[in-house]
């Protein structure tokens, strides 16, 4: 049975990103749903720093596995791909923001400074900090009020990420061996659909476009047959 390789971004953990893909991909592969380090159910962390966790995810591979990343995590998905191509054979993003790779696009670099400033001057009460992101990045989500304590650590971590507008992405060995990739949209913020762009020409990659799901797009329910489709067929090719 194919692997899968479940990346969460931020805030949540794998097991609440991937709660619909769990109950209806789980009889088509086997999945495997990483938690990173600082998301519950695992302790909290000082720093989330990209390039260590694009490792943690790397040392998981096997060779054959298709790589599935959202938000934060397509950004460690990317960064592990390109580090291990020998094992990844396929690949596939879910908005990452990463920013220098879009560099000069307006609507990204807005977005990569509103970013900066939100991680250096937003408010430290996390809720806050939490409600003022999901802002940022066009999310549907409206926590609770206060903050379930398993959303409370998500939101602390979040504080002490690493900023993606700081990754350094190597496209070129992903483009190099050939991996498939698969970048998946929303259509509803202009700096994703800029990034995801750019992706899609560089990497030679197909796209899917979800809307209606903000920052979410792996949520509609077109999303479980479209990725088993590019999972088929990148096994094939």
């Amino acid at each position: 049975m194919k692997r899968l390789l479940l990346v969460h971004g931020s805030v949540t953990g794998g097991r609440p990103t991937w709660t619909v893909q769990r109950s209806g991909l789980r009889h088509r592969f086997d999945l495997v749903v990483l938690e990173r380090p600082g998301f519950p159910p695992n302790p909290p962390v000082a720093s989330v720093d990209f390039d260590h966790h694009a490792q943690l995810v790397a040392e998981q591979l096997r060779p054959g596995d298709h790589l599935v990343g959202h938000s934060y995590g397509g950004v460690i998905a990317l960064l592990a791909a390109g580090a291990a191509t020998d094992l990844v054979r396929s690949l596939t993003v879910i908005e990452p923001p990463c920013t220098r790779v879009a560099a000069g696009n307006p609507d990204v670099d807005r977005f990569a400074e509103d970013g900066r400033t939100w991680w250096a001057e937003g408010p430290r009460d996390p809720e806050a900090f939490l409600r003022g992101f999901l802002r940022y990045v066009g999310s549907d989500f409206d926590p609770p009020s206060p903050l379930s304590p398993e959303l409370e650590q998500g939101a602390r971590t979040l504080m002490v990420e690493r900023g993606p507008w700081e990754a350094d992405v190597p496209l070129e060995p992903i483009v190099a061996a050939s991996v498939p990739v698969l970048v998946v949209s929303g259509a509803h913020h202009a700096a994703f659909d800029a990034i995801c762009d750019v992706l899609e020409e560089r990497l030679h990659a197909e796209r899917l476009v979800l809307p209606g799901y903000g920052h979410a797009p792996q949520l509609h329910p077109d999303f479980n047959d479209a990725l088993t489709s590019f999972v088929e067929r990148s096994a094939r090719s």
